[in-house]
């Protein structure tokens, strides 16, 4: 396969995890759809530099690290864990405390960082991604490849993501699906809750 192709069979690789259900994309879904374009463009941007670290490792050998320091990746995946129960509970503290008033878009909806941060360490303190990209990256990476490819690779990583996830944002901003975060938007944030809570038990059980 020509340089080109390989190329475009990563991007269309990496199209299906980034759009998987997982942390980032149910964290930038639920922030799109509460306070609209500017803060949910700025959680992407957060994710595709968390991304720009992972990839960073991928291309310097994450995959080696994990096989000879096995405690790395069991640490990273207890932070990620307990950073994931985190924000499941300051969005629960959130539901409950506005239990009585009309849903309606506030200044923000985790007090605590900027979305922009919220998306940097969501994505950061998930191994698992590391792990995907070292799974995806690993073929693309082998044989003889000119000195520019890693930087291709980094550039597919980070730049499809933010562009991508900036206009899944704003799509979220049609009436169709404004509509149905304000009618259901307590249950939406109470799912997402749970979601959080379930891909965290999942990270410490391995």
């Amino acid at each position: 396969m020509s340089g080109t192709g390989d190329l475009l069979a990563f991007a269309g690789v990496m199209i299906l995890g980034q759009f998987s259900a997982g942390p980032d994309m149910l964290l930038l879904t639920r922030t799109a759809l509460r306070l609209g374009v500017r803060a949910g463009v700025e959680m992407a941007l957060g994710i595709a530099c968390g991304l720009a670290v992972h990839a960073t490792l991928v291309v310097m050998g994450l995959a080696v690290m994990f096989e000879r320091y096995p405690m790395v990746w069991v640490s990273l995946r207890w932070v990620a864990a307990g950073y994931m129960l985190w924000l499941a509970s300051r969005i629960t503290v959130e539901i409950f405390k506005n239990a009585g008033s009309a849903s309606e878009v506030g200044p923000d909806i985790v007090p605590g960082p900027r979305p922009f941060f919220r998306g940097l360490f969501c994505n950061v303190l998930n191994p698992k991604v590391a792990i995907f990209l070292v799974a995806v990256s690993a073929p693309f990476l082998r044989g003889d490849r000119p000195a520019w490819w890693p930087f291709a690779i980094f550039g597919v990583v980070v730049g499809q993501a933010f562009l991508l996830w900036s206009l899944w944002v704003w799509l979220l901003q049609l009436r169709p699906f404004r509509r149905v975060y304000e009618r259901a938007g307590r249950w939406i944030d109470g799912v997402f809750s749970v979601v959080l809570v379930v891909l965290a038990i999942g990270l410490m059980g391995g």
